[in-house]
């Protein structure tokens, strides 16, 4: 109520009245906003951070130089990015560093594996569902990553296995920055920037009808493929030494590799590229007794390979006989120590006497 004053005498008065259901429609709205506040607070804490930038990206091939050159390039823009390269090559890396350094690095980055999801599943995780939209819904719906990565980076990997439907439904939202929950009838507005990734040929399945043509070329805006480890060589040394250290730090125990076991590694394939290229690391530093990983100490498909390229040569039975004894030996010394008392026990536990171990250790 607002009084009508004339002269500074009140000489009538003004009543504004709202009928309750418009009231009550009001406190619903607001009602609805503050869970949505809460469910956005709720989800901040499990957006997915960036983890890594370009400084943790080894390029020393030319290959690799051209690659990182050219996501910094996709990081300055805002348009949609597609990393192609096969399985273990990096592409979340790629994504990360990306995130990292555009204009959206202080929003959510948030990932998911397409692969991973059930498609009614995946649409629900992307977009989000209503109270009562399915059997087992949540009481109060569900936000979908879109809304929780809003002003933010969406990273769709391994994205050539997702559902047709649902690709239909991520072209509306690339056209239009729109979303609509599952069971829900409201459009809501959504400003993300989406860097999908895939080990398959999409230009291929679109050709087949298995991937939509136009989300192809809607998210292909940007491309960038990176190339398998065996076809960036110089990569392999610099991995090398770089998870040399990361494990070293790890387990405590500082690891080298021997020339001939480096040799081995520089010239494998790598047929799972970075990925096998660690696990091999942290398997044979599992294997080595004495610090140094040797060729023994390799995974045998790495050690094959090398037989039948030629690089590892058959030893004779002497030279085997010995290289298990000295192999013995060291592991015994390690053990006890190399003091007189720690030589005496490693003496009895190897089952020779003390002169024939300093014998072998002259030798």
């Amino acid at each position: 109520m607002v009084p009508i004053i004339k002269d500074d005498v009140v000489i009538g008065g003004l009543s504004i009245l709202t009928e309750m259901k418009d009231l009550y429609s009001l406190f619903e709205k607001l009602k609805k906003s503050q869970s949505i506040i809460k469910k956005l607070e709720k989800h901040m804490h499990i957006i997915n951070r960036t983890k890594y930038s370009f400084e943790d990206i080894i390029s020393v091939d030319y290959k690799s130089i051209e690659v990182k050159n050219m996501a910094k390039k996709a990081a300055s823009t805002d348009s949609n990015v597609l990393i192609t390269g096969e399985t273990g090559t990096g592409k979340e890396l790629y994504a990360h560093s990306i995130h990292q350094n555009s204009k959206r690095r202080d929003f959510g980055f948030v990932a998911i594996n397409s692969a991973s999801f059930d498609p009614n599943l995946l649409e629900a995780e992307l977009f989000g569902y209503e109270e009562g939209a399915f059997t087992g819904a949540k009481k109060d719906g569900k936000l979908g990553l879109f809304e929780v990565a809003n002003g933010g980076t969406i990273f769709l990997d391994e994205i050539g296995e997702m559902d047709i439907n649902i690709q239909a439904r991520l072209l509306r939202v690339l056209q239009e920055g729109k979303i609509r929950r599952v069971g829900g009838i409201e459009e809501i507005d959504v400003d993300v920037r989406i860097i999908g990734a895939t080990n398959r040929d999409l230009e291929s399945m679109a050709n087949e009808n298995k991937f939509r043509r136009d989300l192809f070329y809607r998210l292909s805006v940007f491309p960038i493929m990176i190339p398998p480890l065996r076809e960036r060589p110089y990569d392999i040394e610099p991995l090398i030494t770089h998870f040399l250290k990361f494990y070293s730090d790890k387990m405590k125990r500082s690891v080298k590799i021997s020339d001939n076991a480096m040799a081995l590694l520089i010239n494998y394939s790598w047929p799972g590229n970075v990925r096998e290229l660690r696990n091999a690391l942290e398997f044979s530093m599992n294997m080595s007794d004495d610090f140094l990983i040797r060729e023994r100490h390799l995974p045998e498909i790495i050690r094959t390979q090398g037989i039948k390229s030629n690089l590892v040569k058959l030893k004779t039975m002497d030279e085997v006989v010995k290289q298990a004894e000295k192999d013995a030996i060291d592991k015994a010394i390690l053990i006890y120590g190399d003091t007189v008392t720690g030589k005496k026990e490693a003496a009895k536990a190897l089952n020779i006497s003390l002169a024939t171990l300093y014998n072998k250790l002259k030798e």
